[in-house]
């Protein structure tokens, strides 16, 4: 399938009280690591399927939510292409140093998305 859901993450007002829910609902393997080399994050390891992971919500004031990650091949044109399409550019691309690049958009209805590429090689 082209561009798959590859990661859905929880951006929570509270990760500590997140990882205690689903790590006991779910019984999912959750791994704390840094990303972009100072950000507090846990992953979401499940075994088969799409992962994803916990983060506090980088959105001042906003509820807590999960994300769903669709994979791109350019994750610059794929941004730009949202908003000639009637969406808006919520974050823009960010590196993820080691691992890829990610932005947010929202569709012309108001649903949120995020488009993630892989580091190549």
């Amino acid at each position: 399938m082209a561009n798959p859901f590859v990661h859905v993450e929880l951006m929570t007002s509270d990760v500590n009280k997140a990882k205690e829910f689903f790590g006991k609902l779910f019984k999912w393997k959750l791994e704390d690591t840094k990303a972009a080399g100072d950000m507090d994050y846990t992953m979401v390891k499940v075994g088969e399927g799409t992962g994803g992971g916990i983060m506090k919500n980088p959105m001042p004031n906003a509820p807590s939510m999960w994300v769903a990650y669709v994979e791109v091949d350019d994750v610059v044109q794929a941004t730009a292409k949202v908003k000639s399409l009637g969406g808006k550019v919520m974050k823009d691309v960010t590196d993820i140093k080691g691992m890829g690049s990610f932005s947010i958009i929202t569709d012309p209805t108001g649903a949120m998305l995020g488009l993630w590429q892989s580091k190549k090689g």
